[in-house]
């Protein structure tokens, strides 16, 4: 059984024991988190596509860390100007264990 769910922008596909990395999520001191954007279900035998979304059907988390994801740097110059500058920025992330698919 596996699931294509949307959140911060992006789809995933998640199946129950998958630890995936998403957008910062404030999910608060209980740790659960619940994605009821789903876009598609598999159940095995069957394949459920919602427009836009899978009616009655939600995907449970738990949230396991913030974590930091790789360094980008971004430099810009004008060449011969002596002017550059450079840039750096590291995107925090929330990692889920996804615990069950409820249709």
């Amino acid at each position: 059984m596996y699931a294509i769910i949307k959140t911060g922008g992006k789809q995933y596909r998640v199946q129950p024991g998958d630890v995936i990395d998403v957008e910062l999520i404030n999910a608060g001191e209980q740790g659960e988190v619940k994605f009821e954007e789903v876009l598609l279900l598999h159940d095995g035998s069957a394949v459920k596509v919602g427009a836009p979304n899978v009616a009655g059907c939600n995907v449970l988390g738990e949230l396991l860390d913030e974590v930091k994801g790789p360094k980008v740097v971004s430099f810009k110059y004008k060449r011969r100007k002596n002017c550059h500058r450079k840039l750096g920025h590291r995107q925090r992330y929330s990692r889920v264990r996804i615990k069950e698919i409820s249709a």
